[in-house]
C-alpha cells in the first residue's frame, strides 16, 4: 500500500496533467487486480460527464459516455454523480439502473464487463467532480481489499484535482478579464488561431468599439465606466450565445461567430447587437447609454492566417468610425485599401511629429477693404525626411486619429506661440492668429492647462483664435465641448466657427454656442459673383453674426471679383490664394512689415484693382464681446 501510494504522490508531484494521473492510478489498480478494469469520468457544472482516463477500455467506448447527462438511474457512473454516493451495480445485465439505456449495457456486456462499482469524488463542499468506477469480469460485489484500495485512491484523487482546480484557475484567471469575466485577449489570440481559412463563409469575426467611454469616465468616473463595461459584457455574452464574446481591449470586444444564420446577415445580426448595446445602464442616480461601433469580417479562403480575418474587422471598424460611429461597416477590398492607406497616413504623421517635422506656417488673413494683413492662420505642414514640404491636406485624415490629435495641437500650438513671441520682440503687430482644435483636445479637459503653459503672457493668448468645425460639437453628447468652449471664451481666447455651412443645423449650432468669429466655408465663396444664392446666404449670415457680436471671415477668396462681391454683401475679412498661400513663420513677419493693418506706412497685398473701400473691419482685439442665450443678446460684457 505504502509503494503504491508513494507512486501515485509522485505522480501528482511532478506535476503531470490530471488526465495522466488518473491515466497512472488507472494502471496500478489494474495490475495489482487482476481482472478489474478502472474508468474516471469528470463532470462538468452543467450535470454532464467526460471521459478522463481509461486505459483498458475501448475509445469508442470511452467517448460514447461523453456529455452523459447524469440522474438517478443513468448506470452506475451516472447514477453515483447524481447521488453523490458509491453505487454497486452486480450484475449489469439485469440492473435496473442500466436498462433505460440497451446502447451502454449491450456495450458493456460485448466486452466482457459484466459488474461496476462507481464511486463520487467530492471536494469540501461536497460538490462532485468525478466518478471512479471499477469495473469486473464476473458479476459481484467489490472485495475488502479493493474498497480499501479506493479509499486510498479517491484520498489521492482529491489531491490530484485540487492540484489541477488551482492550475486551471490560475488559467482561467490568465485567459480571463477580471472586470468582466469575458475571455481576454490571449484567449480570443488562441481561439482563432486554430480555425481554417480554406472554406469561405465559415467563420467571421465582430470587432466593436465603445466610442463614448472615455466621455463616461470624465464625467461620472471610472466607476460608472466599469459597471457600463459589466452590463455590455453580460449583454453581449447573452445575446452571441452559443458563439464567443471576448474583451480585447479597454473599451472593445471582439465576436467570433460561427453560427451559419448570424454569418449569412451579419448586417443584421451587428444592427439587433447594435440596439442591445444601445439600451440604457441604470446606474445610482442617473442612466448611461452606450456608443457603439463595429467592424465585421468573414473569412473569404484567400488568407493566409486566421489573424487576417481579424485584421479586416479592424480596418472595417476604424472605417466605421471614420464614417460617422455608431453603425456597423463590413470588410469589403474597397474599405481595405482606404484604411491601409490611412494606417500609413496615420504612421508617418506619428513619425513626423516624433522627430519634430511638423511646422507652423502661416496664411494671412486680409481685409478688404484696404488689402491689409489683420491677421494669420496657422496650417501644419509636414517635413519629409528629404526635406519635401507636405500641406496639411494630406494627412488631414491622419489627423483626425485620437492618437494624433491632441499631440498634433499641442505641436501646432507651440510653435504659434514661439512664434508670437519671435514676432512681439521684433515689435511686430501681427493681429491675431488661429489654429485648428479638435473634439478630442476639447473633451480631455486639459487643453486650458495646455494654453496656459505655452501662453503665460495673457497678452498673447488673448491675440489667440481657437477654431473648431460644426463636427466638433454635434449632439447633446458632446455638451462638454460647448463648455470647455465657453470657459476658454471667458478666459479672452476667441473662437472661431470654420468650414461653416459645410455641416448639419449650422444654424442651430449658433443658438448653441457664443462665437466670436463664423468663416463661410470656400465653396460659397467659390460661386460668387454671380451665383445670387450663395450671394444671400452670406448677406445673411453677415446680418445674423452682426446681431451676435460676431464677425465674418470669408475663406478661400481667389479672385478679386469675389473679393468685391464680399465687400458689396458686408464681409469685411477674407483669405485665401488671391492674398497669399501658407507661407513658414520668417516670411510671414516679413508680409506684416509690409502689409500689416497697424503698420502707417503699409501697403496693399498684390492680387489686383482694389475695391472701392468700405467700413473699416473691426480687430478682434478692438471687438466687443458679448454673451447671448439661445433667444436673444444679454448685453456686452466688454
Amino acid at each position: 500500500m505504502l509503494k503504491f501510494k508513494a507512486t501515485i504522490l509522485e505522480l501528482i508531484a511532478k506535476g503531470l496533467p490530471l488526465a495522466e494521473v488518473m491515466h497512472g492510478i488507472c494502471l496500478q489498480i489494474e495490475e495489482r487486480f487482476q481482472g478489474v478494469v478502472c474508468s474516471v469520468l469528470i463532470l462538468d457544472r452543467s450535470g454532464t460527464l467526460h471521459p478522463l482516463a481509461a486505459p483498458s477500455l475501448p475509445e469508442d467506448y470511452s467517448q460514447s459516455l461523453d456529455n452523459l447527462t447524469i440522474g438517478p438511474n443513468v448506470g452506475s457512473c451516472g447514477t453515483a454523480a447524481y447521488l453523490g454516493q458509491p453505487v454497486e451495480v452486480h450484475d449489469i445485465a439485469r440492473d435496473p439502473r442500466w436498462s433505460p439505456f440497451p446502447a451502454f449495457q449491450e456495450a458493456a456486456l460485448s466486452l466482457g464487463l459484466r459488474a461496476c462499482w462507481s464511486s463520487p469524488l467530492v471536494d469540501e463542499k461536497n460538490t462532485v467532480l468525478a466518478t471512479f468506477a471499477l469495473y469486473f469480469r464476473v458479476p459481484r460485489a467489490p472485495t475488502g481489499e479493493e474498497r480499501a484500495i479506493v479509499d486510498v485512491c479517491l484520498h489521492l484523487c482529491h489531491l490530484a484535482f485540487a492540484r489541477h482546480l488551482r492550475v486551471a484557475d490560475r488559467e482561467r484567471r490568465a485567459n480571463t478579464d477580471a472586470l468582466t469575466d469575458l475571455p481576454n485577449q490571449g484567449s480570443f489570440s488562441r481561439a482563432i488561431a486554430h480555425l481554417g481559412c480554406e472554406e469561405p463563409g465559415a467563420w467571421g469575426v465582430l470587432m466593436i468599439d465603445l466610442d463614448n467611454l472615455k466621455t463616461v469616465n470624465d464625467t461620472f468616473s471610472h466607476s460608472a465606466g466599469d459597471q457600463l463595461l459589466q452590463e455590455l459584457a453580460a449583454r453581449l455574452s447573452r445575446f452571441v450565445f452559443p458563439d464567443s464574446a471576448f474583451r480585447v481591449g479597454g473599451d472593445e470586444f471582439a465576436v467570433l461567430i460561427k453560427d451559419p444564420v448570424r454569418l449569412q446577415d451579419m448586417q443584421k445580426t451587428a444592427t439587433s447587437l447594435l440596439e442591445i448595446l444601445s439600451r440604457p445602464v441604470e446606474c445610482e442616480k442617473f442612466s448611461l447609454v452606450a456608443e457603439a461601433s463595429i467592424g465585421g469580417a468573414i473569412v473569404a479562403g484567400d488568407e493566409a492566417v486566421p489573424e487576417d480575418v481579424r485584421y479586416k474587422a479592424d480596418l472595417a471598424l476604424h472605417h466605421a468610425k471614420e464614417s460617422g460611429r455608431g453603425g456597423y461597416v463590413q470588410f469589403a477590398k474597397g474599405v481595405g485599401k482606404r484604411m491601409i492607406a490611412r494606417i500609413s497616413s496615420i504612421e508617418s504623421l506619428d513619425a513626423a511629429l516624433k522627430e519634430g517635422r511638423i511646422e507652423a506656417w502661416y496664411q494671412p488673413v486680409v481685409r478688404l477693404a484696404d488689402r491689409r494683413i489683420v491677421g494669420f492662420e496657422a496650417l501644419s505642414r509636414m517635413v519629409s525626411p528629404d526635406g519635401e514640404i507636405i500641406s496639411a491636406s494630406a494627412f488631414a485624415e491622419a489627423a483626425g486619429d485620437v492618437r494624433v490629435a491632441s499631440v498634433l495641437t499641442h505641436r501646432m500650438l507651440s510653435a504659434v506661440a514661439e512664434d508670437m513671441r519671435a514676432w512681439s520682440a521684433l515689435g511686430i503687430d501681427f493681429g491675431y492668429v488661429a489654429v485648428n482644435v479638435t473634439a478630442v483636445d476639447l473633451r480631455g479637459g486639459r487643453l486650458g492647462e495646455t494654453l496656459d503653459r505655452l501662453f503665460p503672457d495673457e497678452r498673447l493668448m488673448k491675440r489667440l483664435i481657437l477654431e473648431v468645425t460644426e463636427r466638433v460639437y454635434i449632439g447633446e453628447r458632446d455638451r462638454l465641448v460647448c463648455e470647455a468652449l465657453a470657459h476658454l471664451r471667458r478666459r479672452g481666447v476667441y473662437i472661431a466657427l470654420d468650414d461653416f455651412g459645410t455641416g448639419f443645423a449650422s444654424l442651430t449650432h449658433l443658438l448653441e454656442l457664443s462665437v466670436d468669429f463664423i468663416k463661410v466655408d470656400q465653396a460659397f465663396t467659390a460661386r460668387l459673383p454671380d451665383d445670387d444664392v450663395s450671394g444671400t446666404i452670406i448677406a445673411g449670415l453677415v446680418a445674423i453674426a452682426g446681431k451676435l457680436g460676431a464677425s465674418v471671415t470669408a475663406e478661400g477668396v481667389e479672385t478679386d471679383a469675389q473679393a468685391e462681391k464680399l465687400l458689396e454683401l458686408g464681409c469685411q475679412v477674407g483669405q485665401g490664394f488671391l492674398f497669399s498661400r501658407g507661407v513658414p513663420a520668417g516670411e510671414a513677419a516679413r508680409l506684416l512689415m509690409r502689409h500689416g493693418a497697424s503698420n502707417p506706412h503699409g501697403v496693399p497685398l498684390p492680387g489686383g484693382r482694389i475695391p472701392a473701400p468700405r467700413e473699416e473691419a473691426v480687430l478682434p482685439t478692438e471687438a466687443p464681446r458679448r454673451r447671448y442665450t439661445r433667444t436673444r443678446a444679454a448685453g456686452e460684457t466688454g
